[in-house]
C-alpha cells in the first residue's frame, strides 16, 4: 500500500473527518491526487465519503 494512503487512513482516525483540500495541504499533494487516493481507499472500504454542500467529508467506516 501507498506510503501517502497510510498516513492518510491514520490522519483521518485522529481527526474524524477531513476534507480533500485539508489531505492535499497536509501531505503536499495536489487536489486531484489526494482525491484519487481517497477514492482508491472507499473502493477498499477503509473509508467512506459524505458530500456535504459541495464538500467531500472523508470518514473512517
Amino acid at each position: 500500500m501507498n506510503i501517502h494512503r497510510n498516513k492518510i487512513i491514520s490522519l483521518i482516525k485522529k481527526e474524524r473527518v477531513v476534507t480533500s483540500s485539508e489531505i492535499a495541504n497536509k501531505f503536499d499533494l495536489s487536489w486531484n491526487t489526494a482525491e484519487k487516493y481517497l477514492l482508491e481507499l472507499v473502493i477498499e472500504s477503509k473509508i467512506i465519503k459524505i458530500k456535504k454542500m459541495g464538500v467531500n467529508l472523508w470518514l473512517i467506516k
